[in-house]
């Protein structure tokens, strides 16, 4: 077991552990930390706990120290020269005659190194541009190529249920979104009203997925024929957040609609939960 702290350097960025040594460090500290990009400023989101060895990524760094009023000017002075580099880069994109867009670019907090991230539909042969940016900046050069969501991510936006996009306000980590979850949660199929501001499938189609799993299991499938109150029938639909099943009932010559529980009451289940 080990004792860490979780650190984020971004809103919204992955959580990192670290060894708080001997430090006494609360939610919210700021603190400056060794990375393997290099010195870092970043804030304690999770205080000091007991995590196994499977849980993090040995050996475990340790923080450095607390940050201090000193740091975070440094780190304001970063994000100017960072705008700085981003307008310096764009030109030398152009002159390159490069296919590719600049997203972002970020300095880390000791200035040992630049990173630039971009996106484009292919890979991009930036050789001669970092040679360029290298002797213009005078230190390490890193480009990185990302996807959409991470783009989206790092600009941010407002989705279209209104709000400031989950991936950059409060998801640490993309998880995987399928189809499938849309088609599970009985929603339209059509792309413009499932897919987020980077063009993939809505991150928000994972929240629900679980409960409505978990709940489709007790329901039988569509097309099972089942015995009701009514007689037997084929289901014809399900209300799955509501537990109903709509039954196309043979002598009713009618759908009609029961709840789960009612079937279970009256001893009509689904043939399907009694296997």
């Amino acid at each position: 077991m080990h004792h860490v702290v979780g650190v984020r350097f971004k809103k919204a960025g992955k959580i990192y552990y670290f060894s708080p040594g001997e430090l006494e460090l609360p939610k919210g500290e700021w603190v400056i930390v060794e990375t393997s990009r290099g010195i870092e400023y970043g804030k304690v989101v999770i205080e000091k706990k007991e995590v196994s060895d499977q849980d993090v990524v040995l050996p475990l760094k340790q923080v450095i120290r607390i940050a201090e009023t000193k740091d975070k000017v440094i780190v304001e002075e970063n994000k100017q020269a960072a705008k700085d580099a981003f307008g310096l880069c764009i030109e030398k994109i152009n002159e390159h005659n490069l296919d590719m867009k600049l997203v972002d670019v970020e300095y880390t907090f000791d200035r040992n190194k630049v990173l630039f991230y971009f996106t484009a539909d292919g890979r991009i042969d930036f050789r001669e541009l970092v040679k360029d940016l290298a002797a213009i900046f005078r230190t390490r050069i890193e480009l990185r190529q990302i996807g959409v969501r991470d783009e989206a991510k790092m600009l941010g936006g407002i989705g279209p249920c209104g709000r400031i996009l989950c991936c950059s306000s409060f998801l640490g980590d993309f998880e995987p979104v399928s189809i499938k979850m849309a088609k599970d949660q009985n929603l339209s199929l059509n792309p413009a009203k499932i897919s987020g501001l980077c063009g993939r499938l809505m991150c928000c189609l994972k929240y629900e997925n679980d409960h409505y799993e978990s709940a489709k299991q007790a329901l039988p499938d569509i097309g099972k024929e089942i015995a009701t109150p009514d007689g037997r029938g084929r289901v014809v639909g399900l209300n799955i957040l509501e537990s109903l099943v709509q039954v196309d009932v043979f002598e009713q010559e009618r759908v009609l609609e029961y709840s789960l529980q009612e079937l279970i009451d009256k001893g009509a289940v689904p043939t399907q939960t009694t296997e």
